[in-house]
């Protein structure tokens, strides 16, 4: 009897959140006019950390269009695995009207205090990422006279820049 009740109980708790899951209303799609000219396939050319890079990245809409996500692969390869990979989400916050962007890459650093945050200055989208040992600049700043796009990243050490990559980004 009481295992009973207890299946009871517990249905009838997961329809009422089904329910609720069900009837919330979607979040408005995220427009913006900048990030779409991103969208597509790209080769990344430059260096990094010194070193010439040749990089493929796909970036495409996802999650009912909340999120641009970036698939950066290197061309190099370590073994049969590419030397580099990331995944790259860039959203909206409407609570602090700004951009955010989440870096995941295979050295697999995740902190609480990994999203970068920016807000919008002309062509350019300046992210500023807090991680443990300093911050860390990405700037993706859209070309419109060749629609190409610029990656500069620096760490900043004791509040000057020191050049980490500077990439350019081409259509296929």
């Amino acid at each position: 009897m009481k295992t009973a009740m207890i299946k009871a109980v517990l249905g009838a708790l997961c329809l009422a959140a089904l329910s609720g899951v069900c009837s919330a209303q979607q979040p408005p799609v995220f427009h913006d006019d900048l990030l779409d000219h991103l969208v597509g396939n790209w080769v990344l050319e430059g260096t990094i950390r010194g070193k010439p890079a040749l990089h493929d990245v796909t970036a495409e809409w996802v999650l009912g269009h909340q999120y641009l996500r970036l698939h950066e692969i290197s061309r190099d390869k370590q073994g049969d695995q590419p030397q580099y990979e990331a995944m790259v989400f860039i959203g909206w916050d409407p609570k602090t009207s700004e951009y955010a962007c989440v870096w995941l890459d295979q050295w697999g650093w995740a902190f609480d205090t990994a999203v970068g945050r920016a807000q919008r200055n002309g062509n350019e989208i300046p992210f500023l990422f807090q991680y443990p040992d300093g911050l860390f600049h990405t700037t993706f700043a859209y070309m419109p006279a060749s629609q190409s796009w610029e990656m500069r990243m620096d760490n900043d050490v004791q509040g000057k820049l020191k050049p980490f990559a500077r990439t350019k980004l081409t259509r296929k």
